[in-house]
């Protein structure tokens, strides 16, 4: 099992890679988009992700199964720097590298990343009113939003953007209260 920091410290030059090709070309969102997209197939398959990570399937194997994946929509220079991972066996860094690709191109863009922890689903009211105070807070242009149900929060949301947390739940609030209970 690889760790973070190695998976980070191999992926940050990749992504660095990616992030030129895509301004090179113009299509920094485009891969954003992309990015996101093969992420969220990544994680929600274990048998992807160990297909990519075996070392014994063959690299062609791999690169059809990534060609049928990405399809004919995908931008050709997407398409062959994924290839060019395999060509590399770094194909197992995928996640990785797209995760720093999205990071780099939300430094590019000014864009915050706040991971939002609910206790039920937020309406696109909420989601906008969470933007505009974390706008407010952090001073950048766009604010970028990953959202998490955790039922244990009673109500209430948690918003974490970079080592910044605002508790803003009931679960936070009760703790707080019970400190404050048993410090006197």
């Amino acid at each position: 099992m690889k760790s973070n920091a190695a998976r980070a410290e191999v992926a940050q030059p990749y992504a660095q890679a990616l992030l030129s090709i895509a301004q090179l070309h113009n299509l920094t969102e485009e891969f954003g988009t992309d990015a996101r997209t093969l992420i969220n197939l990544l994680s929600g398959s274990q048998e992807l992700q160990n297909f990519l990570d075996n070392p014994f399937i063959e690299s062609d194997n791999k690169k059809n199964l990534l060609k049928q994946i990405l399809g004919e929509g995908t931008s050709p220079y997407l398409r062959n720097f994924l290839l060019f991972l395999v060509d590399r066996g770094r194909i197992a860094f995928l996640e990785a590298i797209l995760d720093q690709y999205l990071a780099l191109l939300r430094q590019v863009n000014q864009t915050v990343l706040a991971e939002v922890t609910s206790a039920v689903a937020l309406t696109e009211a909420q989601l906008e009113a969470v933007k505009t105070k974390v706008v407010a807070i952090t001073k950048v242009r766009e604010v970028e939003i990953s959202t998490k149900i955790d039922s244990d929060l009673i109500g209430g949301v948690i918003i974490k953007v970079g080592s910044q947390v605002i508790d803003a739940s009931l679960r936070g609030q009760l703790r707080r209260l019970s400190l404050r209970l048993s410090s006197n």
